[in-house]
């Protein structure tokens, strides 16, 4: 028996992938929507479309229960109200009809002072792309106070994961792996992280339980908070040969930069790895029960593994 539809908006992206992986597993009968059904999942349905027409995703969400919003844009178009126009477009298609609105948020809606990042925190964007987030989230929070629709938002750090490319693992901490290289931004500062398949099954419990939550809720995913030195340690573990640790290429990423507009943004969110910002949420914690997510070392051995396929096969 299905648990309920969802409908997946990006299913070809890091965490809509996952989640849409996540419900999948949990017994949701599951509509993914993207422009081509580049990863395939076992299960879930496929509607093509393009997301900047309202009525492509409203085909694809149908009579779902839900929809989750896995739709992003171009580090670098973030600007110039494309996010707003973005969501706007969202909160029409999922209609006002009282359907839940699950939503990935990030921890750039915060200051770089806030040492302990709690739902009860008020939002001091550090950076134009976080105060870009927050003006998201008070438009989905306008949607709920007119009765259109419930928005759950589940804030996480960086992601990560065995299947997720384009991230900061493959781009700058293991991008020289194949000369035996790890590069760490910083020993010291402790930084958050989500693993995505954790991640993707934490939204199918605050789905299942959607019913009980506020028409507007947001809720932080501690996942795993990590120091620079704690994550070398768990990659030299799970890594099939010895790594010499080289310096994090921030210099060369600045002067990419000059020229390539993400890489330019992608610099200025450097503060988040200068600056110890932990996420916390005992409600979250309680909800999602003991035991809940991967250990940060399987976690880790299972996203640091397939960077070096030559040497397991020699070890196997």
């Amino acid at each position: 028996m299905s648990m309920g539809k969802i409908t997946i908006l990006g299913v070809n992206g890091h965490i809509g992938h996952e989640a849409a992986k996540a419900f999948q597993a949990a017994g949701w009968e599951v509509t993914g929507f993207g422009r081509s059904n580049k990863h395939p999942i076992a299960g879930v349905r496929f509607v093509a479309g393009n997301a900047s027409n309202v009525e492509d995703m409203r085909r694809a969400i149908g009579n779902a229960d839900a929809v989750f919003h896995g739709l992003n844009l171009p580090y670098h178009e973030w600007d110039k109200g494309r996010m707003e126009t973005q969501t706007l477009r969202i909160i029409e298609a999922v209609g006002p009809n009282g359907r839940t609105l699950l939503f990935p948020g990030t921890i750039y809606t915060h200051a770089a002072t806030d040492r302990y990042v709690t739902p009860d925190l008020p939002q001091r964007p550090e950076k134009p792309r976080g105060a870009i987030k927050v003006k998201r989230e008070a438009l989905l929070r306008s949607a709920t106070e007119r009765g259109d629709l419930q928005v759950v938002i589940l804030r996480a750090g960086d992601f990560f994961g065995p299947d997720s490319t384009g991230d900061w693992f493959d781009q700058a901490v293991l991008r020289e792996a194949s000369k035996n290289r790890v590069a760490i931004p910083t020993q010291t500062v402790g930084h958050s992280w989500a693993y995505l398949p954790d991640l993707g099954r934490a939204f199918v419990r605050l789905a299942e339980l959607r019913q009980s939550l506020a028409p507007f809720q947001t809720f932080h995913f501690a996942g795993h908070f990590a120091t620079g030195a704690e994550l070398l340690a768990a990659i030299q573990k799970a890594a099939p040969v010895p790594l010499n640790v080289v310096p994090f290429p921030w210099t060369a990423l600045r002067i990419i930069g000059l020229a390539v507009p993400m890489m330019r943004e992608v610099v200025k969110m450097r503060y988040l790895w200068e600056n110890t910002m932990e996420l916390r949420d005992e409600r979250l914690d309680t909800l999602l029960g003991p035991g809940f997510g991967t250990p940060f070392e399987t976690a880790i051995a299972e996203t640091v593994r397939p960077f070096f396929p030559a040497a397991l096969e020699r070890a196997a």
